[in-house]
Order: structure tokens, then sequence, then C-alpha cells
């Protein structure tokens, strides 16, 4: 979720890059286009995770698809082929087998997805070989497998629950980071990098993930509410790294948006960049705190 930290306050207006300067918006987007979609995304999960499981499962798996499709697009601009069928055919697998097979069916997806990348490349020849097999090993590391933990959570018993729990502490991250940002705002974190990322907005970012955390523990997991904080608080640090790392993928590979599907945000891929290394953390934190 690109903006929670990109969209985190007001800096200095030369220190950001002309792709990301919009009049008007501090947000540097339609902001009641972008809440419209958002509410509707979120509506679509609810709707999902609360009829049956395996309808949230199949979401998953469209925004997978559609990420990869994002992704190869871009790396395509950067000179780098990915090997796309063993990425969409591997996803389709990766889902059901994390979901039935649980930790040992995600890892032998993978597995043949890196196996199946090497191989498939050869046809290619050896020129930009490397280059392109460790391409798709990103892609096939940055989206099937992280977000397969979402998958792992889906499956147990409280399922539909810890999926909420994670998606609204990640959207939480948003909430916090652009009000206090937008309000507070002076200090980037990394102006090279993604100039309206502020101090100011990781702090609100971190409040707001407490609270939510500490809230949604005790009401949808009967937990403690320290355990609620300490998952806010850590998946804070992780979703905003998941912000810096999909704006260090776009500037190295030069280009403003990795798509343009979802009106207010760009591509799918700039909603799921904080959930991606939330989904492995959440994934990783219900399962010390509540024994999975």
């Amino acid at each position: 979720m690109t903006e929670s930290a990109e969209k985190s306050g007001p800096v200095d207006p030369s220190q950001v890059a002309p792709d990301e300067q919009q009049p008007g918006s501090k947000a540097g987007r339609n902001l009641p286009v972008a809440i419209g979609v958002g509410v509707g995304l979120g509506l679509l999960c609810l709707v999902s995770l609360f009829t049956y499981k395996w309808l949230f499962a199949i979401v998953a798996l469209i925004a997978i698809w559609i990420g990869i499709r994002e992704l190869t697009t871009a790396f395509a601009l950067g000179g780098i082929k990915v090997a796309r069928t063993p990425l969409y055919v591997g996803a389709a697998a990766m889902v059901p087998m994390a979901y039935v097979f649980g930790i040992v069916g995600q890892l032998m997806i993978y597995g043949l997805i890196v196996l199946s990348a090497m191989i498939w490349r050869i046809r290619r020849g050896v020129d930009g070989y490397v280059k392109d097999v460790t391409g798709t090993i990103f892609i096939a590391s940055y989206l099937p497998f992280m977000l397969g933990f979402a998958i792992l959570m889906l499956a147990a018993p409280i399922g539909p629950q810890l999926i909420v729990v994670f998606i609204c502490l990640t959207i939480s991250n948003d909430i916090g980071g652009y009000a206090a940002g937008v309000l507070f705002g002076k200090h980037p974190i990394a102006a090279h990098v993604s100039p309206k990322k502020s101090w100011e907005g990781l702090a609100g970012s971190a409040l707001t993930q407490a609270v939510v955390g500490a809230i949604l523990f005790v009401w949808l997991l009967d937990a403690p509410w320290w355990q609620g904080i300490i998952a806010g608080l850590v998946m804070t640090v992780t979703a905003t790294a998941g912000d810096f790392a999909e704006s260090a993928i776009k500037r190295d590979l030069g280009v403003k948006d990795l798509g343009n599907l979802l009106p207010g945000h760009g591509g799918l891929m700039d909603r799921l960049d904080s959930l991606i290394p939330n989904a492995f953390v959440a994934w990783l934190l219900f399962s010390v705190f509540l024994l999975l």
C-alpha cells in the first residue's frame, strides 16, 4: 500500500521528483476517488471472507496474477525479460497447495517455480540469462511466495478473523501515516527514495497501528491487548519497508506507477506493497502469539 508513507506529509517541493508532483494534492492523488476504490476493495475482501473462504483465495490469486503482470511489464522496460509462464502457473498452484498442505506445500511450489524459471529461460539463449532468471525469482519471491502466507492464515480455523486483523493493521498504517504526515510532516526519512515519507508520518502510523492492534486482538482474536500493540508496532516497520521497496523498484526502473488499474491509486501493486511484507510478518506473529 504505497501511500502509507509516500503520502506521509509535506516536504520541500524541490526534493520531490517531477513525476511525483501533482498540483493541488498533498497526497499526490485524487483522494475521494482513492477512498472510494479502497472501500470497494475492502468490501470485496469482507464478502469473500465471510461467505466461503475459498472465494477470498480466488480473489488473492487474481491479485497475485495482476501484480505479476504489472511487475513483468515494468521489468521489461528495464530490459529484464521475465519467464512469465512459470510465474502464472506457479501462483495458481501456490494458493491451493498452501491452503491444503501448509508451509510445506508453499515451499514445494516455490522451489518448482525457481527450477522451472531456470529451465524455461534457456529457450532464449544465454544473453541476459542471469538477469532474466534473477528477475523471475525476485517476482516469485515477492508475490506468490510472500502472499502465500496470507493463504496460510486463511486456512486456520479462525482464518477470516486473522485476515481481517492483518489487512486492518496494514490499512491503519496508511491512514495514520497520511494524517500525521499531512498535518506535521517536515522531516523526510529518505528523500532520495521517496520524498513524501516523513518521520512524523511514521510516528502516526505506529500510534494508529498500536491502537488498532490492541482493539482487534481483544475483539476478534480473544488475545491480550499488549500482543496487538506489539503486532501493530512491528507491522508499522515492515509496512513502511514495503513502501520503500516499491518506491525503489519504480525509481530503479524509471516508472512513476507500476500500473493504472485502480483510479486514484495507480496499479494494484501500489495497493499490495505494504500487504506483501506484512503477510509474512502477520503470519509469524500470529503463529507465535496464538500458536497456530
